[in-house]
């Protein structure tokens, strides 16, 4: 790798439109900002990366000032943060950006993140089919594209609207679908009330679901410790994990709440260095993981799409296209019957 001084950095804001306003946790969203972050050495090969933020859930945003203060910070000297990572501990999208400009840079600058996008046939991963927030019509509409598209595994986000409502929705599929036909998860966003919450996954469990995602609001661990132990149906911890950057202290996390399952997401868990750490504390201790990206581009899609196929996961994984968007980059990724799949230039 070239001096210290013989590598440029720079990044550039963008704005990308969803198709429709999108319902998520941090409320309605109609535009997702993003920053591409670029290193380029004295050969004048440039990595690309995707510095992607959510207002609201992202710990290292604020505003636009104070996140490309940091940024320019990094680019006057980004091999000092490639070699010191903890120094990014606090700015996980921004080390997400960093580390996949870097990988990309290694491998030539072709858009070659990880060991998987260097098989001849590209790679193939199971994902499931995501159902966003809104009224019981606009669900209803949503399940029934992703079945006809032969998504078997469904994620649907509850919390909502009515409980009711939504356990007829999940009904409409399981009378349809058991078990072994249709994977069903959910996603609470810490929607529940402790008081409620117990009932709530009972009532959720006689419904054959693989696991419900961060039933109440992250921070009250002995709460989440206590759901985990009697709970009647898998729970998932999500945002819980976020700004958890100590090794110490995950495993503090793993150890005290004891959950079925984590997620992550590298753009809020510091990077693929952060990522790999959960992945390894959590499989020391036998609790599966599943990758799920966070509204990033195509650019930071493909960088996660390649990082997750790397481990050669056999759960279905929470990633897309970009298809949300009205437009996006280019990419390499298509779906097709429920599986992420890349296809090699070469």
């Amino acid at each position: 790798m070239d001096p210290l001084n013989q590598l440029r950095a720079s990044f550039e804001a963008f704005t990308l439109d969803f198709k429709r306003p999108s319902g998520t946790s941090r409320g309605i969203l109609t535009q997702k900002k993003g920053w591409k972050l670029e290193l380029t050495n004295s050969k004048g090969i440039t990595g690309l990366g995707e510095c992607s933020i959510i207002p609201g859930l992202s710990p290292d945003y604020i505003s636009d000032k104070t996140y490309e203060q940091k940024l320019e910070e990094v680019c006057q000297n980004p091999l000092h943060f490639i070699e010191n990572r903890g120094l990014l501990n606090s700015h996980p999208s921004i080390l997400f950006g960093l580390e996949s400009a870097y990988f990309d840079l290694k491998n030539g600058g072709k858009r070659i993140y990880f060991e998987s996008a260097k098989a001849p046939t590209g790679f193939s991963i199971p994902i499931n089919g995501l159902i966003w927030m809104g009224d019981e019509s606009y669900m209803q509409s949503q399940i029934e594209e992703k079945l006809a598209a032969g998504f078997t595994c469904i994620k649907l986000k509850v919390g909502a609207i009515d409980f009711k409502q939504e356990l007829k929705l999940l009904e409409g599929i399981r009378s349809r679908y058991d078990a072994s036909q249709i994977i069903l998860r959910v996603d609470a966003n810490g929607a529940f009330k402790m008081d409620d919450a117990g009932w709530k996954l009972k009532e959720l469990s006689k419904l054959d679901l693989h696991s419900i995602e961060q039933p109440i609001k992250a921070g009250s661990w002995n709460d989440m410790k206590d759901l985990c132990q009697k709970t009647p149906l898998p729970i998932a911890l999500d945002e819980e994990l976020i700004g958890i950057n100590e090794r110490e202290r995950k495993i503090d996390l793993l150890e005290t709440i004891k959950p079925q399952y984590i997620i992550l997401k590298p753009s809020l868990h510091g990077g693929f260095s952060g990522t790999s750490e959960w992945i390894e504390l959590a499989e020391a201790r036998q609790i599966p993981w599943w990758i799920t990206s966070a509204l990033e581009s195509n650019i930071g899609l493909n960088a996660i799409a390649q990082f997750t196929a790397d481990f050669n996961p056999v759960l279905p994984q929470g990633l897309g296209t970009g298809g949300l968007y009205e437009t996006n980059f280019e990419t390499p990724l298509r779906i097709e019957k429920g599986f992420l799949k890349y296809y090699s230039k070469r």
